[in-house]
């Protein structure tokens, strides 16, 4: 059961935040005031056709859920534009010819070299491509190979950016197709153009490929069967993972709240609540004991609850952003003041959790609700302009293709969402695994982040839809259209300190866009950017080698601090970022106090942790 939400107030002007050992709930409620000239609400999807739907569905299975249409828009623009630029074309000829030169000189250079004196290469691979590091590439004639790739890897990046008059999502889109294409043909993925494979193969007579069809047949069968990959049995949920002690306090259609035990004397007044994204299960914030943030934070003698989110199905597929924020994120904020009473919350949110949480916030400035001590962001966006990478999977064709799919289902699948996911990265997912597992015969190494990654969850049809078109397409949050109760809601209005953390590698969340909570609210703020991705920035724990993080704090009020600008002024450090997230709560909290209890009588505890939610499939 829920307790009422406390009635919110009509927000007075800003003025300076009391500490949070001051702050209270808000008295009752006054009669509302009407908005002048608010701002329209984001347009909604459009109504479909049933047969439309029903044929776009198909198309969505035929190709991937990629949308053809918007592939083909993209090709035309870029190649129209092309076309209409004499001076682009002449260049790329050149660059051609200038490419057939070099290779010409370094085949020669190869005739005449030797073991101790190998040939210069002509083109040196991007930092990041360990592709061909192995020195057998070094020979003939697997050196002319991987050299005559990368320059022509070279020329159609050339050939598709810097044209005049393609729009930037369009030529983002040719980009990016053309490197999937190129990436098909890359001499490391096959058997007769791989001397690191041949090698491997000549050595073991032939049972690395025995070792990989057996691979590849076990992928299969697991596959059809719905199996999780090979070796992720070995990190069961709330046996091996997931084992921090708590209780389920809370159960409502969206999620479970669970309550974690304390295990310090005493612990900081104020609890901690975690809102992780319902893209993941939770607890990729709770992995094994060495590596699990919420048991280091309790640990540290904080009083932490973390939401679980259900895993949704077709019952699930009216569930929209705004269940989300009453029945996943006030409902828990319900629930511990409840248990824990008279005590503002640090919430900390996590992906699309923390974007969760910045709306919820902006809400509660916007009607004088101050329950919460202070905001956390774990690589969530908050102004959608830039995107990264996902952006090349989100326009209106890509949407409604999408739309028309989860309409039949009433929820986006897993293997959808992963999809995506291995193309943006297909060397890491997809073709070094098919190299290593399928050609070499060898099996990575399953951990605990790995089996986590493979424990997907679904999304509600119409959040979803929401999400895409609200945020990414429209960007209404940062631009003060985002509406909760049937109203504006404006990051300009928060007032509670703000800890932000971005990635250095991050594919989902640029840290460049996490940055931009720096523009949109003057509020105290520090910022802190890791080594690391989306994932294994934030899953990192003390005491793991080559782990850094830069960090500078933004005093409420003060000046806009660009990117760069903070790039180049945040002191570096080593180690963990987790002690600095810890040294910070505790200077917004009050001094230790007694624990408090497992739920309350409104709360009881429903079971242990990790819950049930979290084990549905």
């Amino acid at each position: 059961m829920t307790t009422p939400r406390p009635p919110r107030r009509k927000a007075s002007p800003k003025a300076a935040s009391p500490k949070p050992s001051q702050r209270t709930a808000p008295p009752a409620a006054k009669p509302s005031v009407a908005l002048p000239s608010a701002p329209p609400p984001p347009p909604a999807a459009p109504c479909r056709n049933p047969l439309d739907l029903r044929f776009q569905a198909a198309v969505a299975r035929a190709t991937l859920s990629i949308s053809p249409v918007s592939l083909l828009l993209a090709t035309v623009d870029w190649a129209a534009h092309l076309a209409g630029s004499p001076g682009k074309r002449l260049e790329l000829v050149n660059l051609a010819q200038e490419h057939l030169r070099r290779i010409a000189e370094y085949a020669g250079s190869v005739a005449f070299s030797s073991p101790g004196f190998p040939a210069l290469r002509c083109i040196a691979p991007p930092a990041r491509d360990k592709r061909f590091a192995d020195p057998a590439w070094e020979r003939w004639p697997f050196n002319l190979m991987h050299q005559s790739f990368l320059l022509t890897e070279e020329w159609w990046q050339a050939a598709t950016t810097g044209i005049a008059g393609v729009s930037p999502h369009h030529e983002h889109v040719v980009s990016f197709t053309a490197r999937q294409l190129l990436d098909i043909f890359s001499p490391g993925n096959y058997l007769a153009t791989n001397p690191v494979v041949l090698q491997h193969t000549l050595a073991s007579a032939g049972l690395n490929l025995a070792h990989g069809l057996g691979n590849l047949a076990d992928d299969a069968a697991r596959l059809l069967t719905g199996q999780p990959p090979a070796g992720a049995e070995a990190f069961a949920v709330g046996r091996d993972v997931a084992i921090t002690p708590g209780k389920v306090v809370l159960r409502t259609p969206l999620m479970e709240l669970i309550q974690y035990a304390p295990t310090t004397g005493k612990v900081r007044p104020e609890p901690v609540l975690i809102v992780p994204a319902w893209i993941m299960k939770y607890y990729i914030l709770d992995l094994s004991p060495h590596n699990s943030l919420i048991k280091y934070l309790v640990g540290q003698g904080f009083t932490v609850f973390c939401i679980s989110w259900k895993n949704p199905g077709s019952e699930e597929a009216g569930m929209g952003m705004d269940d989300y924020l009453q029945l996943g994120f006030f409902a828990a904020l319900d629930a511990i003041n409840a248990i824990v009473p008279g005590r503002p919350v640090h919430a900390a949110g996590y992906c699309l959790g923390g974007t969760l949480l910045a709306i919820a916030n902006a809400a509660m400035a916007r009607d004088g609700d101050a329950r919460l001590a202070s905001m956390t962001l774990f690589c969530a966006q908050t102004d959608f302009t830039e995107p990264g990478e996902l952006a090349l999977f989100i326009d209106e064709g890509e949407v409604s293709l999408l739309e028309a799919q989860m309409a039949e289902t009433g929820y986006l699948s897993a293997g959808q969402m992963a999809g995506a996911f291995q193309l943006l990265r297909s060397y890491d997912l997809m073709w070094s695994r098919m190299v290593g597992e399928y050609l070499m015969g060898e099996r990575a190494p399953m951990n605990d982040l790995m089996a986590w990654n493979a424990d997907a969850t679904r999304l509600p049809a119409r959040m979803h839809s929401q999400y895409l078109r609200q945020l990414f397409l429209n960007d209404a949050l940062s631009e003060g259209r985002y509406l909760v109760d049937g109203r504006p809601v404006s990051l300009s209005d928060l007032d509670t300190p703000s800890y932000c953390v971005g990635t250095v590698t991050d594919h989902v969340a640029p840290w460049r866009s996490v940055h931009k909570l720096h523009y949109l609210t003057s509020v105290e703020l520090r910022f802190v950017l890791t080594s690391g991705g989306h994932n294994a920035g934030i899953v990192n724990p003390p005491g793991q080698p080559r782990r850094h993080f830069q960090a500078l704090d933004r005093p409420a009020g003060e000046n806009y601090i660009a990117p760069d600008e903070w790039l180049a002024l945040a002191p570096r450090h080593e180690g963990s970022w987790w002690p600095d997230w810890s040294a910070w709560l505790a200077a917004h909290s009050g001094a230790p106090v007694a624990a408090p209890p497992m739920g309350a009588a409104s709360h009881p505890a429903l079971g242990d942790a990790p819950g049930t939610y979290v084990l549905e499939k």
